[in-house]
């Protein structure tokens, strides 16, 4: 349903509009009556319409004037304007500039029945619009391999939980469902600067090297306009050729997915067979890609591959691994396919502070309950196992509270400041005789660490609202004071301010502006005898006709009315 904003001086007009159409019947609601523009304004704010349905002569600021602030702040707010014969020219100018709508006085309730009819129309077709399903399909479709990318960078780079990633990939068009994954990252070396070049080039067997020249003359070679593969300088061409040869056989191998990413080509060994054999899977096939890009390209290439994992969300592990074999490429002896598990000690069960323990940590300590800092505790710890040496649990413990030290930090709370002077945090998790006695200590830090971030920002809230009220109450006299002017005084923005500026004032900035003016002419229609102008203008009131009617609406009697009052309740009240 529609949310509607009725504005009119005339109060028999505008309680004319509420009666005579049926509203819910037109799928809108009527959601707030202004008498002027600049109250219709400040109403905007508070109940946010879809339609206003405005009178084009009005006092303050006219029907046009308000169309155009009202599309400063929201864009797709309609607005139809109510104009008599005489001003019939002046408002189908505005058409073109800010109206959607002009309806001709005097009009009947069919007729403005008619035009909101049109233009619910034209909104909900606006709507359809963006939902059009057949649309969304086409643009999807030509967005996928943009989106497959996207979630392979993910995969890569984040941990993401396996339902999410499973999800996504479905979106995609992908089949990532396996019993276990690897990684292997695979790149060219084009100055041609690889250590198998070089071992050739210090071979004191001459056989050697007389074989492979013959081998190579025997290999076809890609050839492409202009000259073949190897001869060409275009690095992009040569990685592309790379990825169809590899994507090809990893395909026949029913292996996975191959695919660029950050100049290497990456792949992803997808398990469907489970079994003790998978790794020997993954072996064959990365050794048949290497085998069709030596015999195709003849360009040298390595290939670094990770220990396989037995979940999705564990694949960014496997790609920082299969980079870290990656870097022993240079290494005497090592062969073009170089596994971690061959050059590096691995431990089963290694344990991770991974991306997304910390990004789950972070989240509770800055913004969680404690009830959720437990839950997350409790995953974190479960990591930890007998099997896990000493120095690896210390080692996994300190990045936890590396984790929590830099939360702090973020948050503008000094660890010093919560745990005193001088305080040795990693030297005391040290001294502990055990497991349990760490972990307890850790939670005890992390719950601390919480529990200072909160009220930091509680303060910090209370403390913006603080300034807000200052600089309101030291310039509402300004005619021009706005939430945008307060914003830009405390560097903040708008959305938030007015966030948290209603839960700590329980009033929206425009109602306590008002409040504050309002007390302020109260106590000068006291005390002095200044003329209503002069204290309109004291006050931040540009027009004393608007300030007058400010006043009676909220007070309940005219300026003038009060001023006579003043006196007689005062002396009431000292009798009492």
């Amino acid at each position: 349903m529609y949310r509607v904003l009725l504005v009119d001086d005339e109060e028999d007009v505008r309680e004319g509009l509420v009666v005579e159409v049926d509203w819910e019947a037109l799928d809108l609601r009527i959601v707030g009556l202004a008498e002027n523009g600049r109250e219709a304004l400040e109403m905007a704010e508070r109940v946010e319409p879809d339609i206003v349905v405005t009178d084009i002569s009005m006092p303050f600021m006219d029907g046009l004037e308000l169309a155009r602030r009202l599309r400063m702040r929201n864009p797709l707010v309609k607005v139809v304007i109510l104009t008599g014969y005489d001003e019939f020219d002046y408002a189908r100018q505005a058409v073109s500039l800010s109206v959607d709508e002009y309806l001709l006085k005097p009009f009947s309730a069919g007729h403005l029945t008619e035009l909101l009819t049109r233009l619910r129309a034209q909104m909900a077709a606006e709507v359809a619009e963006r939902e059009d399903v057949q649309q969304l399909r086409e643009h999807y479709h030509a967005s996928l391999p943009l989106l497959q990318a996207d979630l392979m960078a993910t995969l890569l780079h984040r941990q993401k939980s396996s339902t999410y990633i499973h999800s996504k990939a479905k979106q995609c068009g992908l089949d990532l469902a396996g019993e276990r994954y690897g990684v292997s990252v695979l790149t060219l070396h084009m100055d041609g600067d690889t250590k198998k070049e070089k071992h050739e080039g210090i071979s004191n067997d001459p056989q050697r090297h007389m074989k492979t020249a013959s081998e190579q003359a025997d290999q076809p070679e890609v050839i492409v306009p202009g000259g073949s593969l190897r001869q060409s300088e275009d690095a992009e061409l040569k990685q592309f050729a790379a990825l169809n040869i590899a994507a090809e056989v990893w395909s026949e191998h029913g292996a996975g997915h191959a695919f660029m990413h950050q100049e290497a080509v990456v792949l992803l060994y997808v398990d469907r067979w489970g079994g003790t054999d998978g790794a020997k899977r993954q072996q064959k096939a990365l050794e048949n890609v290497m085998r069709s890009i030596n015999h195709y390209l003849r360009i040298p290439a390595t290939v670094g591959s990770g220990q396989i994992v037995d979940t999705l969300a564990d694949v960014n592990h496997a790609y920082e691994d299969a980079l870290l074999a990656l870097d022993y490429r240079l290494v005497p002896g090592t062969d073009s396919i170089i596994y971690i598990a061959d050059v590096e000690r691995q431990t089963a069960g290694k344990l991770r502070f991974d991306e997304l323990k910390q990004q789950t940590l972070t989240r509770c300590l800055k913004a969680g309950t404690q009830v959720e800092l437990e839950e997350t505790l409790a995953i974190i710890f479960r990591e930890i196992t007998v099997e896990h040496g000493r120095s690896d649990i210390q080692l996994y413990l300190i990045e936890v509270l590396t984790m929590v030290w830099k939360a702090a930090q973020a948050s503008g709370e000094a660890m010093e400041d919560i745990f005193g002077a001088g305080f040795q945090l990693y030297a005391d998790l040290f001294r502990l005789p055990g497991l349990s006695e760490a972990q307890e200590k850790v939670r005890e830090v992390c719950l601390l660490v919480q529990h200072r971030i909160a009220s930091g920002r509680q303060h910090v809230y209370k403390d913006i609202v603080e300034q807000a009220l200052t600089f309101t109450k030291e310039h509402y006299a300004d005619p021009d004071l706005s939430i945008q002017k307060v914003c830009g005084h405390l560097h903040i923005s708008s959305g938030y301010f007015c966030g948290i500026f209603k839960k700590e004032v329980q009033l929206t900035f425009l109602q306590y502006l008002m409040q504050i003016r309002m007390e302020a002419a109260r106590e000068l229609l006291r005390s002095t005898e200044l003329k209503s102008f002069q204290i309109a203008e004291q006050v931040g009131f540009a027009e004393p006709n608007y300030f007058s009617f400010c006043f009676k609406k909220h007070i309940g009697v005219s300026p003038k009315e009060y001023r006579k009052q003043a006196p007689q309740a005062a002396s009431e009240g000292s009798v009492r």
